[in-house]
């Protein structure tokens, strides 16, 4: 019995080699499918914005798989590995996600250390990286050439021109005045809000610094006043952002803030009080007022397959959802582009990308090898806290 099988399978494997040789795909291979990988904080404080991205991701891959999926009929699978927001456990998930489940594209790095220390393995290791959430600079302005780093969400340097941009138009902001928060995050920011103001000839009222942990900014926040300042640029995650807000409030003094997203991450309204609502902070999307045929199609996907999902309040953060579904429809083009999963052609697929209607905008030639970054600073959204929502600013209900 035993040499039968022995038989039996010499006779499988030469028949196999047969129709490879002939042209024939066996079909255990053309059935294979494209294995898309995730390294995110799966647990801890942000799990919540880790299953954000994941349930854009799969709402995407779920879209793709119901059309045929793709080269000729390979469904898409989504594999996640945890990072617990920590980059080298990040570096381990990525390593095992590229050499263990020979991924074709890899999405990750939800926090930007975390980012940054996986991009030179893919780099390196010539997979395709996407970025749907860290927002630091060089994240794809690597250095790398060729650069597999390709991102779908906000960027530091942008970010920093839109502030300015969104600031000067909605306040008539003449005299910035930088209050940040003391690591490296609030260092890239201020580089990026010192060039922007320059590039138009301006320059900071003050700049001043906060740690994380501190609960009184009254004397940064004065020397800023004295020096001038019609409009307060925020940099800092919840905690800190809030203790901006209470320290303004213990003041008196009701000036405009302009902030980074970093508000939007947790308990911001609780940690801030009523005056959270006067913060208008950047996202990339929302899911609140009305919305394109993309928007109206990926909310009724998402209430049907996540049953908690009853409106917009629960798609949190909407960020997530979004530049994770774009991120994956986009890549899902580079490899249809591509017309296999080599990491090199996939990379070149990105450039070759021509239009895609998708749920932040409508993206005509959203790469190219100078240019990594699919949004701009003109795509951003400003947004306030509204009874506890996330709300695009002036729209209150």
């Amino acid at each position: 019995m035993n040499r039968f099988t022995r038989r039996t399978l010499i006779a499988a494997a030469a028949a196999t080699v047969a129709a490879a040789a002939a042209g024939f795909a066996p079909l255990a291979l053309a059935a294979d499918t494209i294995k898309i990988g995730l390294v995110t904080a799966l647990s801890g404080q942000s799990a919540q914005a880790g299953e954000a991205l994941t349930r854009g991701m799969s709402i995407a891959i779920d879209e793709i798989n119901a059309k045929g999926g793709l080269l000729g009929g390979r469904k898409l699978e989504l594999v996640r590995r945890d990072d617990e927001a920590n980059p080298a456990k990040g570096v381990v998930a990525a390593r095992e996600l590229i050499f263990k489940e020979k991924v074709a594209v890899l999405f990750g790095g939800l926090d930007t250390p975390v980012s940054m220390a996986i991009v030179p393995i893919a780099n390196q290791e010539k997979v395709p990286f996407m970025g749907p959430w860290a927002a630091g600079t060089g994240v794809t302005r690597n250095g790398a050439n060729p650069n597999y780093a390709f991102r779908v969400s906000a960027v530091d340097e942008l970010v920093d021109k839109a502030m300015l941009n969104y600031a000067q138009k909605t306040f008539k902001s003449g005299k910035a005045g930088l209050i940040l928060v003391n690591n490296p995050w609030g260092e890239s920011n201020e580089k990026g809000i010192v060039a922007a103001l320059a590039e138009k000839g301006l320059k900071p009222a003050g700049i001043e610094k906060f740690e994380a942990s501190d609960v009184d900014v009254v004397p940064q926040l004065s020397r800023l006043k004295a020096a001038g300042a019609d409009t307060l640029y925020l940099v800092g995650n919840v905690g800190p952002s809030a203790q901006v807000v209470k320290s303004l409030d213990r003041m008196g003094w009701k000036v405009p803030v302009v902030s980074h997203w970093g508000p939007a991450g947790g308990r911001f309204t609780e940690l801030a009080g009523p005056n959270a609502k006067n913060v208008h902070f950047v996202q990339t999307f929302s899911f609140f007022g009305k919305l394109s045929p993309v928007g109206e199609k990926v909310v009724a996907e998402l209430k049907a397959k996540y049953p908690s999902i009853k409106g917009p309040d629960d798609i949190t953060p909407a960020v997530g959802v979004a530049n994770a579904y774009d991120g994956v429809q986009l890549a899902a083009l580079a490899i249809a582009r591509a017309g296999s999963t080599n990491g090199d052609a996939i990379r070149e697929g990105f450039y070759k990308i021509e239009r895609y209607e998708g749920l932040i905008k409508t993206y005509v030639k959203p790469f190219s090898p100078t240019v990594h970054d699919a949004l701009q600073a003109d795509d951003y959204v400003w947004a306030q806290f509204i009874d506890n929502r996330i709300l695009p600013v002036g729209l209150s209900q």
